[in-house]
């Protein structure tokens, strides 16, 4: 056995094992362990695929009948079998989002969406495309264009639009907030399959830079996010928009800023030189959020500490296995919305996901995309009703 066999072996199956048993670590090993993990999480197939030829090859090379030789065939086998249960637990999230919508819109809730925006909902995940070209995310029929001021804070404050290069009319608004603990993150990276689809199904999508630590703390990015809301209100037009659909999203901290937006509209204390500006939204996202605090001794600064019955439909989304922010927060946060709003809240929780779930065009990404696309069809069927029943 070759050294550089053993080598690799050994680091498949440590990879592997982040993949199985995340665990929540700091500093730049906890770091370089979540990423490999969520990597692995993500792409188990490509990484079993690369370990059975891997073994194949040498293999090919070893003395079966030596001792040598049997353990080139068994060492890799712990790691062949655990990345094949991680593409067990991401099957068995296939049925969970509708299950999700069924649970809180009832079980006939896609009959309840306009035929006008239910044609071409994905009901079905193409597994061999998901499995095999994750990395595929981006279109060809989708315009970018990017850099738009949408403040004067330079870079910070900047955004950048997806829309159909057939450059339609009337078209809903989706805004995007990158993650990254309000210390890092941009916004080209994140969610780039979830808004290159909405784009090419006729949305005006925006993804927005916001001002970080330190030369911002709270309420700074929560403003900065009700700015990017203002200035799709007063200029999605020029793009095509009908600014009066108008959901946000967000990932990580993200999330934090699409439900602290959504949950404060018109909020004069987060809209200063701006307070005439409607920031209402239509509906939030959040993918694996983090709802809490920001400031310990400021109580405000939290997403739950401003719930109330008016709050809008909001679709929410997380792994139980996230490494980063906990599934129980998420739950938490779930349900005490739940208790307090007249709108729907839909709280799905796929199995084995990790943080970042979203970040390939992997099988639980492409669930997460077609379940947003969905719950943003029923909501604007549903939105002129005062309340859901």
């Amino acid at each position: 056995m070759s050294p550089g066999y053993l080598s690799s072996v050994l680091v498949l199956s440590a990879c592997t094992a982040c993949a199985l048993w995340p665990a929540r670590r700091s500093g730049v090993f906890g770091t370089g362990v979540y990423l490999v993990g969520m990597t692995y999480n993500a792409l188990p197939v490509l990484a079993f695929t690369l370990g059975v030829a891997s073994t194949s090859l040498a293999m090919a090379r070893a003395d079966l009948s030596r001792i040598g030789g049997l353990l080139t065939v068994l060492l890799p086998l712990p790691a062949l079998v655990g990345l094949g249960l991680v593409l067990l637990r991401a099957t068995r999230g296939i049925h969970v989002p509708g299950a999700a919508m069924a649970q809180v819109l009832g079980p006939g809730w896609r009959a309840g969406i306009d035929s006008r925006l239910g044609t071409g909902l994905r009901t079905r995940v193409p597994l061999a495309r998901v499995l095999l070209m994750p990395f595929l995310r981006r279109r060809g029929d989708v315009e970018r264009i990017g850099n738009i001021a949408y403040a004067g804070g330079g870079r910070r404050h900047r955004l950048d639009l997806y829309r159909s290069r057939q450059r339609r009319t009337g078209c809903p608004v989706f805004v995007h907030f990158h993650g990254g603990r309000f210390v890092s993150g941009a916004k080209n990276r994140e969610s780039l399959p979830l808004l290159y689809r909405l784009a090419s199904r006729g949305w005006l999508c925006i993804s927005a830079n916001y001002r970080l630590y330190p030369q911002a703390r709270f309420p700074d990015y929560v403003v900065d996010a009700k700015r990017v809301v203002a200035w799709a209100r007063e200029h999605g037009h020029e793009y095509g928009a009908d600014p009066a659909v108008l959901f946000v999203a967000g990932n990580s901290v993200g999330g934090y800023l699409a439900t602290f937006v959504a949950l404060t509209e018109n909020h004069p204390a987060y809209q200063p030189g701006f307070t005439r500006t409607d920031t209402s939204v239509t509906g939030a996202v959040g993918l694996y959020g983090y709802y809490g605090r920001t400031e310990a001794d400021v109580a405000d600064s939290s997403p739950q500490a401003h719930l109330h019955a008016a709050a809008p439909p909001a679709l929410l989304l997380h792994g139980d296995r996230d490494s980063v922010v906990p599934v129980q927060w998420a739950r938490e946060f779930a349900a005490a919305w739940t208790d307090v709003s007249e709108q729907p809240l839909v709280y799905t929780e796929l199995p084995g996901a990790q943080h970042s779930f979203d970040y390939f065009d992997s099988l639980r990404g492409r669930l997460a995309v077609d379940q947003i696309e969905a719950f943003t069809a029923w909501v604007r069927s549903h939105r002129d009703r005062p309340a859901w029943s």
